[in-house]
């Protein structure tokens, strides 16, 4: 198997290997991509395992594959997982015969573990780090009203400052309380104020000519 010495061919096995390995652990592809990935890695490690790097950078790779299967289904926070990660190249780049041949392995593991999430398109999800991301929307036909609509509601309504604005404030609206701002202007207590806009959760007011009393 000497032509495993050919930077292409390092690039290719390790290319393919980790697209099945770590493509089976985002698809349930029923242990197809587990037994492709393993036969091709064992292939590769099989020749260049040699007495200067011995099984112990086979031992880990193995350990970085684990790390990013407990991230994925226990952690979710993706740190053990980028640990992972890292172990697993530098298990691939130790035993390269050259320095180009582990540069190109290296980027092959990258680009084989990208290139798995196309798997998606077409297999179903094992969905790993399902928690990281928020399936559910909040919308309101579901019961949930975000903070900005509800502000936007304001607009055009008068009410009357209940602290000083330095220019911030408090302001009381149809007996509720709200923070806002009067865009520069210093307000006293008890002003009677408009509300002209609202950005997200930024009220602004304005003063009226009156006080209330």
């Amino acid at each position: 198997m000497q032509w495993l010495d050919s930077e292409t061919i390092g690039f290719i096995f390790v290319f393919l290997g980790t697209l099945f390995l770590i493509g089976e652990l985002f698809v349930k592809a029923k242990g197809i991509f587990a037994i492709l990935g393993i036969a091709i890695m064992a292939t590769f490690f099989s020749y260049h395992v040699s007495a200067d790097a011995g099984l112990w950078v086979v031992i880990l790779y193995i350990i970085g594959l684990l790390l990013i299967i407990i991230d994925g289904k226990v952690i979710t926070d993706g740190t053990i997982a980028l640990i992972g990660v890292i172990l697993m190249i530098v298990g691939l780049s130790i035993p390269s015969p050259t320095f180009l041949y582990g540069v190109f392995v290296s980027m092959a593991f990258i680009l084989g573990g990208f290139s798995s999430l196309l798997f998606l398109k077409v297999f179903p999800s094992r969905e790993l780090w399902a928690k990281m991301t928020l399936k559910d929307r909040l919308t309101s036909d579901l019961g949930y009203n975000s903070i900005s609509d509800e502000y936007k509601v304001l607009v055009g309504k008068k009410g009357r400052t209940i602290s000083p604005f330095r220019p911030t404030g408090s302001i009381e609206i149809d007996g509720r309380q709200y923070s806002a701002t009067s865009g520069g202007l210093w307000l006293e207590v008890n002003t009677a104020i408009e509300v002209t806009s609202v950005d997200g959760t930024r009220i602004v007011v304005k003063p009226l000519e009156e006080k209330t009393e």
